[in-house]
């Protein structure tokens, strides 16, 4: 073989190397964030030795970036204490909870962000230059992924949604084209107290309904809305009468029996912790509303100032032709009142819950008070026992879970509910209504 011969191929191999490895840098999914998000976005002011640099001891240079990012504790000591890295190595949503850096970019979160974490300093990028719901969806899920430094865990193309977060005041929805717009308040929450009321609302509607969109709209300082039906065999003495306000306590703080004996009767058919709920069920899928049917509706806010507060919500229920409804979802509450925490420890309590037939669980999402550190929800039997599909650390704001396509649980199968409470205070705490009280429930829909 000639010298030359030789040298011409082994130019070439150099150069296909030398491609292959170009690419796989350019394709890599941390690559195209250290390149197309983070360079634009945040290293300009991260640099070695700058005022930022030293106060946030985060370097974003392409050398420094990914090890002082990834696995690392923040400097920011309130993120710290809370258990958080930068960015997490954990999979899944825990990975992405653990994850500093979700915080301070999630824009469409930030009323949590600035009311629950006023600690955290500022949203970023700052100034409310946010990152595009492409670039902030590419980075979930890297992070989601165990923030790899090779290898491509993201799908370039969400690149291309380029709609950005503008955040918006609280203001009435336009009612849906098709379905029935509610409207509670406005009302007063006194100083210092928790109201928390029912009133339950006639739908007027003189045929069967199906909703497949659920959006919700309230005044900041809720800490829950939710919609209620009751069930077939409530008394008719117990239903109430439309459109009247019934106070669950009065202005001393003392439990009106009579709602609470109606609250016994509720069915749940939707709710939110959240300020802005917009809710979409799947193709061919809808909750169902029975003719001359009423909803409880269910506000409870917390007015810890003093001053009065004001509470108002909003809620659009759009509907859909019944001819396109594959499956009527049916909902579910959970809900284990079994609990005992007492003084000064930390707690953990486990309940399953057996299915008593075939059920495809399509969404969860739990609901506990703020002496909750973790609410775990794992499979109970089967081929996926012990597999994990819901966690969260945050009480006040619990991700809504869906599953597409959804889990089959069958028959003696089911769902383990496993809570964990940091009781801080000197008395025991039982389950409750009050925030200061504590439960233990997951929602969600099934067909």
């Amino acid at each position: 073989m000639q010298p030359s011969f030789l040298i011409k191929l082994s130019f070439f191999f150099l150069i296909l190397f030398s491609c292959d490895e170009s690419i796989e840098e350019r394709s890599a999914t941390w690559s195209v964030i250290q390149k197309s998000i983070i360079e634009p976005n945040c290293a300009s002011c991260h640099v070695d030795g700058s005022a930022i640099e030293r106060q946030s001891g985060l370097s974003l240079s392409k050398e420094k970036a990914f090890i002082s990012m990834v696995g690392a504790l923040p400097k920011n000591k309130s993120a710290r204490d809370d258990g958080l890295f930068i960015v997490s190595t954990q999979k899944g949503m825990k990975g992405l909870t653990q994850s500093y850096l979700w915080e301070k970019i999630n824009a469409y979160d930030q009323e949590h962000f600035l009311a629950d974490h006023p600690d955290y300093g500022q949203l970023m990028p700052p100034g409310g230059n946010f990152l595009s719901d492409g670039e902030l969806q590419f980075i979930r899920s890297w992070i989601e992924s165990g923030a790899p430094e090779t290898g491509i865990v993201a799908d370039e193309s969400l690149l291309l949604d380029t709609n950005t977060y503008i955040p918006r005041p609280f203001s009435k929805p336009d009612p849906p084209t098709n379905g029935i717009q509610l409207h509670l308040g406005p009302f007063d929450i006194q100083p210092n107290f928790e109201r928390e009321f029912f009133q339950y609302t006639d739908l007027e509607n003189n045929e069967d309904l199906y909703v497949n969109r659920i959006e919700i709209e309230m005044r900041s300082g809720s800490h829950h809305f939710l919609l209620y039906t009751f069930n077939d065999d409530t008394p008719k003495e117990v239903i109430p009468r439309y459109n009247v306000a019934r106070d669950l306590r009065d202005s001393n703080g003392i439990l009106n029996l009579s709602t609470l004996f109606s609250m016994q009767f509720h069915s749940f058919f939707g709710g939110t912790q959240w300020q802005r709920l917009d809710y979409r069920l799947p193709d061919g899928v809808a909750l169902k509303i029975p003719k001359h049917f009423g909803l409880d509706q269910n506000s409870h806010y917390v007015n810890r100032t003093d001053s009065t507060m004001i509470g108002e919500v909003f809620t659009n229920l759009h509907t859909i032709q019944k001819n396109s409804v594959n499956h009527v979802a049916q909902l579910f509450d959970l809900n284990n009142q079994d609990l005992y925490l007492p003084p000064k420890k930390i707690t953990t309590i486990e309940k399953t819950f057996k299915m008593d037939e075939k059920r495809h669980i399509g969404q969860v999402f739990s609901h506990a008070h703020e002496k909750m550190t973790e609410f775990v929800v794992e499979i109970s039997g089967g081929n996926r026992n012990g597999e994990v599909i819901y966690w969260t650390n945050d009480w006040e704001h619990p991700p809504i879970i869906n599953f597409d396509p959804p889990i089959i649980l069958f028959e003696g199968q089911g769902l383990k509910l496993k809570a964990t409470y940091d009781n801080w205070t000197s008395r025991p705490i039982t389950f409750g209504f009050k925030s200061t009280d504590e439960m233990m429930i997951l929602f969600g829909w099934y067909y």
